[in-house]
C-alpha cells in the first residue's frame, strides 16, 4: 500500500502559501490496480460516478495542526471494487494532490465508503 503527496500536490501547497490556487477537497475513487507514485497525475481507473466534495480540517498528529485532512463519503451507484482514492483541487479535471492505493474494498449498490485523506507535514 502506498499513500503519496504528488508532484502536483507540492505545487498546490506552494501556490496556497502564496495566496493563490484552490483547496484540494474533492475525493475520487478508482478500481484499477497499481502502486501510487509521486509522479502520478490520475487514479488507476477513476470511476465515472463523480467526485465527492469533502470537508477539510487541520488536525494534530505529532504537533499542533501538522496534518491536512479531508473527509468525504462516496456512495456506490452499483457494485464497485475500489482499490485507490485521490484528492483533487477541482470537482472535475484539476490536479491530483494526493493518492493512495489499498487492498480491494468491495461495495454493493448504495454502500457508502467514508474516506479520510490525510497529509502530514513533517
Amino acid at each position: 500500500m502506498a499513500n503519496v503527496l504528488t508532484v502536483l500536490g507540492r505545487a498546490i501547497i506552494g501556490a496556497r502559501l502564496k495566496g493563490t490556487g484552490t483547496e484540494p477537497k474533492y475525493i475520487a475513487v478508482g478500481t484499477g490496480a497499481g502502486t501510487s507514485a509521486a509522479a502520478d497525475t490520475t487514479l488507476f481507473t477513476e470511476v465515472g460516478d463523480g467526485r465527492v466534495t469533502g470537508t477539510s480540517a487541520l488536525i494534530t498528529t505529532t504537533s499542533t495542526d501538522d496534518t491536512y485532512e479531508v473527509t468525504g463519503t462516496y456512495t456506490a451507484p452499483g457494485a464497485r471494487a475500489i482499490t485507490n482514492a485521490g484528492l483533487w483541487d477541482a470537482i472535475t479535471s484539476g490536479a491530483l494532490f494526493m493518492k493512495g492505493d489499498f487492498s480491494v474494498i468491495n461495495l454493493a449498490t448504495s454502500d457508502e465508503l467514508t474516506l479520510k485523506m490525510r497529509t502530514q507535514f513533517v
